[in-house]
């Protein structure tokens, strides 16, 4: 007697696939490729302009502030996949895991986007002279801020059904949290009594450590531990989140 065998998907099977897949989508997108960086600049310019003397803590600023904006392309290209394209069902009815849908995304756009970045990071070393130590802090936070950014921005790109009103309520939200909070400048001239909301936002928590880390800043060990625990655990909840509810929205489909 012949019975079927049912197969249960692996977490995260197809990842590699759909990474590959993503990037090789990503990479002709040139123009936005080419106007990535462009907030960074004009904020790097303003900083040189009325303060040269803060221009290594606005280029930590605009590699953290870089891999947070990671999150609004992700946001922008589930939402796209799933409403423009209405590919997001065939590429989930395929043996890709809805896990590896997500994260896959989220690494393809990261790998298409990287090079900028690290570019900023290469002339941020050569302006405040980075420590091993420091490099690798800033190596850490930056991954941190990615995982972050990238769940928030894939679970909140399942809550629009129309792309118009997309653009406007991400970069409102991704430039609300990267750039007025202290990420660009130093968090000693944030208002001290704000502070602890701050530091528990991933990208200005990133840059508060590493101002500390360069000197620029003066922290007590209790926000140095609220930035440092509080990053690390916002990472691991969002990325969770972000991997229950790709599993939740497809099951819901």
């Amino acid at each position: 007697m012949r019975t079927d065998r049912v197969v249960i998907p692996r977490p995260f099977g197809g990842l590699s696939a759909f990474l590959w897949t993503e990037f090789l989508v990503q990479i002709h997108e040139e123009l936005a490729m080419a106007t990535s960086m462009i907030v960074q600049g004009v904020l790097l310019v303003f900083v040189w302009v009325l303060n040269p003397s803060l221009i290594g803590v606005a280029l930590l600023g605009a590699v953290v502030f870089s891999m947070f904006t990671m999150g609004q392309r992700v946001l922008n290209e589930a939402a796209y996949v799933r409403i423009d394209h209405k590919a997001s069902d065939l590429y989930l009815a395929s043996p890709l895991t809805p896990e590896a849908y997500f994260l896959g995304m989220s690494a393809g756009v990261l790998l298409v986007y990287l090079p900028p970045v690290v570019a900023v990071a290469v002339l941020a070393e050569l302006v405040v002279h980075l420590t091993v130590g420091v490099a690798l802090l800033l190596l850490g936070v930056s991954v941190a801020v990615w995982i972050s950014a990238a769940s928030i921005g894939y679970v909140l790109s399942t809550q629009f059904r129309d792309n118009r009103a997309i653009w406007a309520y991400s970069s409102l939200f991704f430039n609300v949290f990267g750039v007025l909070p202290p990420v660009f400048y130093p968090i000693g001239l944030f208002p001290s009594e704000l502070r602890p909301i701050v530091l528990l936002m991933p990208p200005s928590a990133a840059a508060a450590l590493l101002q500390r880390a360069i000197g620029s800043a003066t922290l007590p060990a209790w926000e140095v531990a609220l930035a440092a625990i509080g990053l690390a655990v916002e990472a691991l909840a969002l990325f969770l989140l972000a991997v229950v509810w790709a599993r939740r929205t497809v099951r819901s489909n």
